[in-house]
């Protein structure tokens, strides 16, 4: 049977969907999870990915564990007492170790151990966040459960529910910890699957890595917060300017082409940040609708929590993009707006150029024409002088005077010689 050709990427492509596998885990565990993210542009690092793969590796040299493909962009093993995982994301890469051996003390710093001090001190990057996540067997009684949660969380900001119809309870207070770390607990009910717990585990972990990337944005709003404030301002004050007519149009075109220079480089700086900023959102808001989480007694869930504190700042995001697509759209109309003033301005200026060129040009003819009447007159006068002197010998035979002759023949001459200077004007006109 005859074979279509495949596309190259067609296995890759496939594969790539079942590539990064959910953990299968049990109760009790012990999850450590690191992010590491690269200063200044991370999503542009094509040349310090190879640092990414580096640095894993020799966590996993450390541990006698087998090696990945050097091309590999997620990898998932067994690492000594521990099972690994990779994963390299646009801008960050993550680490989730699991272990068996849960310490009797919840949340211990030594739990972290997992990570050696000196392979965290050769990170290519820095640390965005991490995570010490507790599963344990659910209590019979919820109200055990609670009693742990108010011991392990701040109860002012914790975040608790149940999660995939009953299957566990999670819990965290989306806080940093004396010893670096957010915390985050699941309690699963004797029925639930392992792979089920390694759905929660994960998208718990993926809300806390995509929240700290999206927070970013926010981040970067309150830098340029004072900045585009400034240039906001200005634009303010060139309007007015152009309204009052206080200044030179031009200087205020060049003033307002200075500010729109400067925020075109700011929307420039921010535009890959802020469109981030809104994907992790929507990855955030995604995982929290996948644990399909239901209030658990009484307390505050995860949906709730992200639309007190977390919302806010997201939309504090939206807002200073949208306020720098206004700004922008502001400084385009108003140079619109100069650059009319200006073209009128200068047309103007050249009608009233062109008026004065035409005066001048009417002056110019004028004066053309009078040197054209002298000139005819003194040729003239030369001319009749010496057709005088040529008709002298005449006088003898017809009686008449000098003066006569001279007379006579003056004004066939003065024609003559208009004539001429007529002629030798139109020849010139039509060169």
């Amino acid at each position: 049977m005859p074979q279509i050709e495949d596309h190259p990427l067609r296995y890759s492509l496939t594969g790539e969907l079942h590539a990064r596998p959910f953990p299968d885990t049990a109760p009790p565990q012990v999850v450590a999870f690191l992010a590491i993210k690269q200063s200044g542009d991370a999503a542009a690092r094509n040349r310090d990915r190879s640092r990414d793969m580096e640095h894993l590796v020799s966590l996993l040299k450390h541990y006698g564990a087998p090696l990945p493909d050097r091309d590999a962009t997620h990898y998932y093993g067994e690492m000594g007492k521990y099972r690994i995982k990779w994963e390299q994301h646009t801008e960050v890469v993550t680490y989730t170790a699991f272990c068996d051996d849960l310490s009797e003390r919840p949340f211990d710093p030594a739990e972290f151990d997992v990570f050696p001090a000196r392979w965290l001190e050769q990170a290519p990057g820095q640390r965005l966040t991490s995570a010490l996540l507790r599963l344990i067997p659910s209590p019979q009684d919820p109200k055990e459960t609670v009693s742990l949660l108010r011991e392990w969380f701040v109860p002012e900001s914790m975040a608790v529910a149940h999660v995939l119809d009953e299957a566990a309870v999670v819990a965290t207070d989306f806080r940093i910890d004396p010893a670096g770390h957010m915390r985050f607990a699941v309690f699963a009910a004797p029925e639930t699957g392992n792979r089920r717990l390694g759905r929660i585990i994960q998208r718990l972990l993926e809300i806390e890595t995509y929240k700290t990337m999206s927070m970013l944005g926010f981040a970067l709003t309150r830098e340029i917060g004072a900045e585009v404030g400034v240039m906001d301002r200005r634009i303010s004050d060139l309007m007015a300017k152009m309204s009052a007519k206080e200044t030179e149009p031009e200087a205020t075109l060049d003033a307002l082409l200075d500010v729109s220079v400067d925020l075109e480089n700011v929307v420039a700086q921010s535009a890959f940040r802020f469109a981030g900023t809104a994907a992790y959102k929507a990855i955030v808001y995604q995982r929290i609708d996948a644990l399909r989480e239901n209030r658990f007694q009484g307390l505050q869930e995860f949906g709730e929590f992200m639309m007190r504190r977390y919302e806010p700042a997201m939309r504090t995001v939206v807002s200073m993009e949208q306020r720098l697509e206004r700004m922008s759209a502001r400084a385009s109309r108003a140079s619109d707006l100069l650059r009319t003033r200006v073209d009128v301005e200068r047309s103007a200026q050249n009608q009233a150029i062109l008026a004065s060129l035409d005066r001048r040009a009417d002056l110019q003819l004028r004066l053309q024409h009078t040197v054209e009447g002298l000139s005819v007159v003194a040729i003239s006068y030369y001319a009749v002088s010496l057709v005088a002197y040529l008709l002298y010998p005449l006088t003898n035979v017809t009686g008449l005077s000098k003066g006569m002759l001279t007379a006579i023949v003056t004004v066939p001459v003065v024609l003559v010689v208009w004539g001429a200077v007529r002629r030798l004007r139109k020849t010139i006109q039509k060169q």
